[in-house]
């Protein structure tokens, strides 16, 4: 209500002062035509103009002060026009010299005509304001023509020559006025009263210059006639403009209203059409002064002028209006070729239908889609062409349809499931977008985008289907280890040990496969998302066959099958871990599906640029048509083969990854059922440079080696196994008497005895005996070495610490060397760094049990904080993921550590680590191990080769195989059989 009230009230002041003004002016008028003297009426005349020029300069300056922009500089300039005519007004009238006074007059009024070019609030443009000048000085110019020509011409012959500035002065009073109109009907309604004012105003200014020039003319013009109320009026009218309360001008908000420019030239042409016609008519009659002659040419001179500038400004306006034509041309139609472009360019399909459903546009991916070209979907209805119907074959109803919901509600359907019909029949599963075409808010049709999930719909079965199987695999084991763990749980076994020891071994076996299956779940999305890091080099062939047979020799033992190998001498760029793992995974499978006492073989053939791997069995065959199918996920030729046979059914699918990661190609090859199969995979063989010589990876030797002791009384027996065992990085004391063994054994502490029972002087069981009755040699492990069985020997063999019969495998006795040193006691001190509490339960306690002195802590800063309280550990057992950092910054920590820099370090860690990763985790000897891959058992061996390494007492151990077998074969589930292992003394 504020802004209303205020605006009302202003409205009724500038009343209020209008009426005040227009009295004042009628009393003025009535009193200089009383019969009053002329002394009189002329004072009266004089000051009431000085009151009128005072009043309007005050009211234009007030309001300039108020006014911003262009309409504050035209109040400033008609406020300084008012002063400046009052001073000649003034000047005149003192110093009676008209002349000068009508000079500050005309000053005054060029002010005015300045101050209303800049009344309209929007600066017009150039040629607008110079036409509307010329508008004015031709109005003017014929309106004072016809005057001169109406009353002058027509009155006695004038008794003086009138001044110039007699003239002059109300051809610009008449420049004024038309200007006045000329930006009236230019401007909108909301300025129109006050430039009404002004221009009634400089009118009244006309009206009354003219009456003075003709009376001056006349020689009868004096101050006090009713003339001089029109310039009084025409002050107070410009004085009332200044308060209008739109005089300030409003604020431009979007588009002004235009105003017309054909009113303001048909009064043009009208008045001078009137003075040509008033100049033709009286010409004849009577002598024309020089002045109305010079006027006539100035009139003539802005006629031409505004005509030239009308012409030059059409055809500027037409040469643009032409170029933003063409310009708008040239965007329309690259903006019609971008559409295009943009609709061919999407791959999704794209089609657009009008109010009745048919096709007004398709694109090419669309077309494609759907079988057909452009023109067969065009004009056609798109629910009856393409639309698939139900399942009965019976169309399903359009009301219904996507389209019609575009076109009938307004709706915008997305992500809405459909099938399309191709023009040959087939079907296509379709995601389907719908959304109506509006125009002012009416649908003119609807744009429809669809894309073809036929690959999305597989790839969700295929996924379904696994998520399917993993569930049945992991829940199988699971229920094996739930069942066997009730049992214990419960007590129902405990009159039967062996049904329990059964119970256990079924638990712990199954919890094995369930590990495996996690392992070759996680191993192939790993290899098929190419995360995995190829650590690649060059390797001789039968090194890595080797690897991948000794892996599988227990399992083939157990199984009665004979596993062979071809020598070759080729070398292949690979990463070793991963082929030992892809020939673990065919031989296994081999051992699994051959009969006993059969043969796998393994050979490597070289092909051109590759070497091509094969591993051949004698087992039941693979059917033709399950050739390819097998190295699909959880794929048996047998749906029971997994539960019959062991494995996790990915063993396939990674080896194939593996290979494909690795450049070359993994197939089958069989004649069918019954002719045994042959799996066969290619790698790039490596540039030809020498290897060395061909044996098992070489491995970190202990700066002191590990002495054994070697007695048996064939000479040629102790050499061989010198030979060995030095090859394996032991020093070797070799003899064949029993009482100078016990001399050495005395004097050397070795780390081991090799011992041979059947010797002459001394036996052997005597040494054995002896060595166990000494305090000083009592814990040297000892192993027997006999043609003797140990269940005929049992009081000696208690005292052993493993037992060997004649003949074995040298590489039997190397391992056995190795085990029975790492199961001496030891006292070293661990720092085991884990956040799992239990896995960090389960490792420390199997730590402990080994003799090994643990503190555990499970972030960063408590592993800072027991290293900076006196924690100096032997080796660090190190997770790297932990809640409060990374491991690797406690590795930093100790590399700064002059004391821990070249601790042996044993990284335990969920994820794999790759070739890079590991160069900045090495400490001293470095281990790495993956959780689930190897449990706690395997992280005490490596522990124990680690603190046997650094204290001298191992050859080849301290340090992972760097081939680093990533799946062992599964053992045969045989819980219940009988360990075959002879009982030796309890270390």
């Amino acid at each position: 209500m504020g802004p209303r009230r205020d605006a009302a009230q202003s409205k009724d002041r500038f009343l209020r002062w209008c009426w005040v003004a227009g009295v004042l002016v009628v009393l003025l008028a009535l009193a200089l035509a009383s019969p009053l003297p002329q002394p009189a009426r002329e004072q009266i005349s004089m000051a009431a103009i000085a009151v009128a020029g005072i009043v309007a300069a005050i009211s234009c300056g007030h309001r300039a002060v108020l006014s911003t922009g262009r309409r504050r500089r035209a109040w400033g300039l008609l406020s300084l026009g008012a002063i400046v005519g009052l001073t000649g007004n003034v000047y005149s009238s003192l110093v009676r010299d008209p002349a000068t006074g009508d000079v500050a007059y005309i000053a005054a009024l060029l002010l005015g005509v300045v101050g209303l070019s800049l009344f309209p609030a929007v600066r017009p443009r150039g040629q607008d304001l110079v036409r509307m000048l010329l508008d004015s000085a031709v109005v003017g110019g014929s309106v004072l023509y016809i005057a001169l020509f109406a009353v002058a011409l027509q009155s006695e012959p004038s008794q003086a020559d009138p001044a110039l500035t007699a003239y002059a002065l109300p051809v610009v009073d008449a420049l004024l006025a038309t200007l006045a109109v000329q930006v009236l009907t230019r401007s909108n309604s909301a300025e129109r009263v006050p430039l009404v004012l002004v221009g009634g105003g400089f009118v009244l200014y006309a009206v009354a210059d003219v009456a003075f020039a003709l009376l001056q003319a006349q020689g009868g013009f004096t101050f006090g006639s009713p003339v001089d109320a029109g310039w009084v009026g025409g002050y107070l009218a410009i004085a009332l403009a200044a308060r209008h309360p739109a005089a300030s001008g409003a604020p431009v908000v979007g588009r002004r209203e235009a105003g017309t420019p054909v009113l303001g030239t048909v009064v043009t042409f009208t008045l001078f059409l009137a003075a040509a016609l008033v100049r033709v008519g009286q010409s004849g009659d009577h002598a024309v002064p020089w002045v109305a002659n010079a006027l006539w040419v100035v009139v003539l001179v802005a006629v031409v002028t505004r005509q030239i500038i009308v012409v030059v400004d059409n055809e500027s306006l037409r040469h643009g209006l032409e170029r933003r034509v063409q310009e708008r041309t040239t965007q329309l139609r690259s903006l019609a070729s971008e559409r295009e472009r943009t609709l061919e360019s999407v791959a999704d399909g794209i089609y657009g239908v009008d109010t009745a459903g048919r096709v007004t546009f398709v694109n090419t991916a669309a077309a494609y889609t759907l079988g057909a070209t452009v023109s067969d979907l065009v004009g056609h209805d798109a629910h009856a062409t393409f639309h698939a119907p139900a399942h009965d074959g019976t169309p399903l109803p359009a009301d219904g349809c996507y389209i019609a919901e575009a076109l009938r509600d307004g709706v915008t359907v997305t992500a809405e499931q459909d099938t399309y019909l191709r023009l040959d029949g087939k079907e296509v599963p379709v995601e389907v977008t719908a959304s109506p075409l509006r125009d002012d808010g009416v649908i003119r049709g609807a744009v429809v985008v669809f894309r073809d999930v036929t690959e999305r719909r597989e790839v969700e079965r295929i996924k379904d289907e696994f998520v399917s199987v993993v569930s049945h695999e992991l829940r199988t084991p699971l229920t094996a280890i739930r069942g066997a763990l009730t049992l214990l749980d419960s007590n129902a076994l405990a009159d039967s040990p062996q049904q329990a020891d059964r119970m256990v071994r079924i638990a712990l076996t199954s919890s094995e496969r369930l590990s495996r299956l996690v392992d070759d779940i996680l191993d192939t999305e790993r290899l098929e998302a190419g995360t995995t890091q190829l650590d690649l080099a060059d390797h001789h062939v039968d090194t890595l066959v080797a690897a991948a047979i000794d892996q599988v020799s227990v399992l083939a033992d157990d199984a009665g099958i004979t596993l062979e190998a071809e020598t070759s001498p080729e070398i292949v760029r690979a990463d070793p871990g991963r082929i030992v793992q892809t020939l673990t995974n065919l031989l296994g499978n081999a051992v699994r599906f051959s009969p006993a006492d059969s043969t796998v073989r393994v050979s490597a053939t070289p092909v051109g640029d590759l070497v091509e791997l094969r591993v051949d069995d004698e087992g039941r065959g693979i059917p033709p048509d399950k050739l390819e199918a097998i190295f699909g996920r959880f794929e048996q030729v047998d749906a029971s083969d997994t539960r019959e046979r062991g494995g996790s059914g990915l063993g396939l699918t990674i080896a194939r990854s593996i290979v494909e990661r690795h450049g070359g190609r993994l197939w089958a090859v069989s004649q069918g059922e019954g002719t045994g199969s042959s799996f066969r995979f290619t790698l790039r063989r490596a540039a030809p440079h020498p290897l060395g010589p061909l044996r098992a990876p070489e491995t970190t030797r202990s700066p002191q080696a590990t002495q054994v002791v070697v007695v048996d009384d064939d000479r040629y027996v102790v050499d061989v196994l010198r030979t060995v065992l030095e090859e394996r990085g032991y020093e070797v004391v070799g003899l064949t008497d029993g009482q100078a063994a016990l001399a050495v054994v005395e004097d050397e502490h070795p780390a081991a005895v090799v011992l041979d029972l059947a010797m002459p002087g001394t036996s052997g069981a005597e040494v054995l005996s002896r060595l166990r009755q000494t305090a000083a040699t009592a814990d040297v492990p000892v192993v027997v070495l006999s043609a003797t069985r140990p269940h005929d020997a049992l009081e000696t063999a208690a005292l052993a610490d493993d037992w060997l019969v004649k003949p074995v495998d040298p590489e039997r006795i190397v391992e056995t060397v190795r085990d029975v040193i790492r199961r001496q006691p030891h006292h070293g001190r661990v720092l085991l760094v884990e956040d799992h509490e239990d896995l960090r339960t389960v490792v420390a306690t199997v730590l402990r049990n080994a003799g090994l002195v643990v503190t555990t802590v499970s972030t960063v800063d408590e592993a800072r904080s027991a290293l900076a309280h006196g924690a100096d550990p032997d080796l660090v057992v190190l997770d790297l993921t932990l809640p409060d950092g990374d491991g690797r910054e406690l590795v930093a920590d100790l590399r700064r550590d002059g004391r821990l820099r070249r601790v042996p370090l044993v990284v335990y860690s969920g994820a794999e680590v790759n070739a890079a990763e590991r160069a900045d985790l090495r400490l001293g000897s470095t281990v790495f191990l993956t959780k689930g891959r190897a449990a706690p058992d395997a992280v005490l061996h490596s522990v124990l080769d680690l603190l046997d390494a650094a204290a001298g007492r191992a050859g080849d151990v301290g340090r992972p195989d760097p081939l680093d077998p990533r799946d062992p074969p599964d053992p045969p589930d045989r819980p219940d059989q009988p360990d075959q292992h002879p009982t030796t003394r309890p270390r």
